[in-house]
């Protein structure tokens, strides 16, 4: 009889499994698919999609629904160029290498040329020595089918990247050649050849399209190419770099950007369009050549123009920013540029310590730099003088104008030199209460009969007492200094020469 029961009960709780089965597949079963087949391994019934999926172990697959779970990107990204995008898996058209397959044909109609790189100036422009183009031997060349962000005016986002590329790419080639489009030189408004780029990375390497390349990698957008040599290879190169997400065409952040209120200019930019930021923060790059009473004064060399350009900078007593700004460091500024006593300063500066590399910062870029004191003339020095500067036209592209400036106002805030000036008077401040108690003025006359004014701070001798006029009148000087705008109450402003120290003197005779 007990045996009987055992199997009884053994039999009614089978049932009540098999019920209990039955009852959860046809009411809701608690799906697995371990297979993940789409369905479940229990009630052999296909799982429909959650309503709200969970992938907790990120593997792009629901943990409840088994689906895949990963939206595509609204921009894809591939910088393994394996075809996969990084972000999202979604397979992509296969990587093609349009530099690669676009050769240099020596034979070709084309004109070509074997150059070197006399100035970089950006992306999609470079000075090259040539022995059959421009003046004096200067290749003035802008690449063509690419336009690349600026990075020599007002600097836009991955123009610095477009540009450090290129030099990269030629500084480093063992050759370059360039070779025109058709069968000959051909000239922009500009005066700039309109050329192809070709570099060879190494002894007896095949040369590499820069212009192409610079399209391939998304440093640029092709411009005006459905007729070019290799037009066809140029805008596959941009469409493949805008499928893969390629630096202008990601979403990522240009690391060299200040995306803040500031705006990133050269000194260049500033000094030859100054009224037009008056009130905006800017980012600027230069080495400091000075430092005095809470003041600096930085430049930066202009190949395109063979200039350099200066500007004042006051910091004030932010604490530890004189040690960032010092003579010989090449510092990156953010500041409030603001009118001063007739001209411009750059002030207000941001200085965030714990952040050097945020590129709104004020912080030092390389140090070890010589200021040039480059010499200049004193007949030229309030010369007339015709510059290129950038514009930008109604479509948002830009242009170079000529514009005509007195070459001291370009000068302005730079370091210059100057030879052979006669001392011819000298007035002294007599302030007790000044500063400038004992700083001088010296009025020197060149041997073409031109009149500079020489400004000097407080000089003492190795004694540390005041050195006075005696020491200079009917002396001829060279001297070397910071141009600076003057402005006497009630007086007409004039450019003068600012020297700091005897150091910056030699006087001839003594």
């Amino acid at each position: 009889m007990k045996n009987v029961k055992i199997r009884v009960l053994s039999l009614l709780l089978l049932i009540a499994l098999a019920l209990s089965v039955l009852s959860s597949c046809s009411l809701g079963c608690t799906h697995k698919d371990d297979d993940r087949n789409g369905v479940c391994d229990t009630c052999q019934k296909e799982i429909p999609a959650c309503e709200v999926c969970e992938d907790k172990d990120k593997n792009g697959v629901c943990d409840k629904c088994f689906r895949s779970v990963t939206k595509p990107c609204s921009v894809h990204k591939d910088e393994e160029r394996d075809g996969i995008c990084d972000k999202c898996a979604t397979v992509l058209p296969a990587w093609v290498d349009y530099v690669a397959n676009t050769k240099l044909d020596m034979s070709s109609t084309s004109l070509k040329e074997t150059v070197t790189v006399k100035y970089y100036i950006d992306g999609d422009t470079t000075h090259f020595n040539s022995s059959v183009l421009g003046v004096n031997g200067l290749a003035k060349a802008r690449y063509l089918a690419v336009n690349t962000p600026e990075s020599t005016g007002k600097i836009e986002e991955w123009g610095k990247p477009a540009s450090n590329f290129t030099k990269e790419k030629l500084s480093n080639a063992h050759s370059i050649i360039i070779e025109s489009d058709g069968t000959s030189w051909e000239q922009d408004s500009n005066g700039r050849y309109l050329l192809w780029i070709w570099y060879q990375p190494t002894a007896g390497a095949e040369y590499r399209n820069l212009n192409l390349e610079l399209l391939q990698e998304g440093f640029g957008r092709s411009a005006s190419v459905s007729e070019g040599r290799y037009g066809a290879a140029c805008v596959a190169a941009m469409g493949q770099a805008k499928t893969y997400g390629l630096h202008l065409f990601s979403n990522d952040k240009d690391e060299t950007f200040p995306y803040d209120e500031a705006v990133s200019v050269s000194l260049k930019e500033l000094r030859t369009n100054i009224e037009a930021y008056s009130g905006l923060n800017v980012v600027v790059e230069g080495t400091v050549v000075r430092n005095s009473n809470w003041e600096v004064y930085i430049e930066s060399y202009d190949a395109a123009t063979n200039r350099s350009y200066g500007m004042q900078i006051f910091y004030g007593y932010i604490s530890g920013l004189n040690n960032v700004l010092l003579p010989g460091n090449e510092v990156r500024i953010t500041g409030t540029v603001q009118e001063f006593f007739g001209t411009y300063q750059i002030s207000n500066l941001t200085y965030k310590p714990l952040r050097p590399s945020d590129p709104a910062n004020t912080v030092i870029l390389s140090q070890g730099h010589t200021p040039p004191f480059g010499e200049v003339a004193p007949k030229d020095f309030l010369a007339n003088v015709v510059v290129p500067v950038t514009k930008t036209d109604a479509d948002g592209e830009s242009y170079e104008e000529d514009k005509t400036f007195v070459n001291a106002e370009l000068l302005l805030s730079s370091s210059v030199s100057m030879k052979d000036l006669l001392v011819t008077k000298v007035y002294t401040t007599t302030n007790p209460s000044s500063d400038d108690n004992g700083a001088m003025t010296l009025t020197c006359k060149a041997a073409d009969g031109t009149v500079i004014s020489v400004r000097t701070e407080v000089l003492r001798d190795e004694n540390g007492d005041v050195i006075r006029d005696q020491v200079f009148m009917g002396e001829t000087i060279d001297v070397r200094g910071i141009v600076e705008f003057y402005q006497p109450d009630g007086g007409t402003g004039k450019y003068q020469i600012r020297a700091y120290t005897m150091d910056d003197f030699v006087i001839h005779g003594q």
